[in-house]
């Protein structure tokens, strides 16, 4: 299975378009109508990974097109998870009954089913990380010593998502 095509903004070589900051290139990925491994949730307040699927479409594990360029510098789905979580992304639990992953801007299928083939599903929440609120962005820290440390110090942590954030207003 090849994967699918990307938006021209998603292509690494694009420097000037491709963003910096892992929860813009997240937002980017969620938003696009070619990347069918990751979805909102049915409130739009998270969002499922379909990490079999993931890991084919964005990762370049397991079957991929010749000379495709690399969206993540791993390979490692396990490295995904890790970045979630610095970024203050919680894991939630999946209700096999109760998980409406895409139903936000794009069913799962035409027939309605909502389900996910290809691998463990999991769901990620983030405060800062809503469908139709890119302004929310900049509210996503890194979470690292030094950001920690001014956080207890009373000082803001600064980061560079306001020129990723132009970028997605102007689209």
């Amino acid at each position: 299975m090849a994967k699918p095509p990307l938006p021209a903004g998603f292509r690494p070589s694009s420097a000037a378009l491709w963003p910096r900051t892992f929860p813009m290139k997240l937002w980017l990925l969620v938003n696009s109508p070619c990347v069918h491994s990751v979805r909102w949730d049915a409130r739009g307040e998270g969002l499922f990974i379909d990490q079999g699927l993931f890991e084919q479409e964005l990762l370049g594990v397991g079957p991929s097109a010749a000379g495709e360029e690399e969206l993540f510098k791993t390979k490692n789905f396990g490295s995904i998870v890790r970045q979630l979580n610095l970024y203050g992304f919680h894991k939630l639990t999946v209700s096999p009954a109760g998980s409406t992953a895409g139903a936000r801007p794009r069913p799962a299928t035409a027939g309605g089913d909502t389900g996910y083939a290809d691998g463990p599903l999991h769901h990620f929440w983030n405060p800062h990380f809503r469908y139709g609120r890119p302004d929310l962005l900049v509210k996503i820290k890194r979470r690292t010593k030094a950001n920690k440390e001014k956080l207890d110090a009373g000082l803001e942590v600064t980061s560079r998502l306001p020129d990723d954030l132009q970028y997605i207003t102007r689209r």
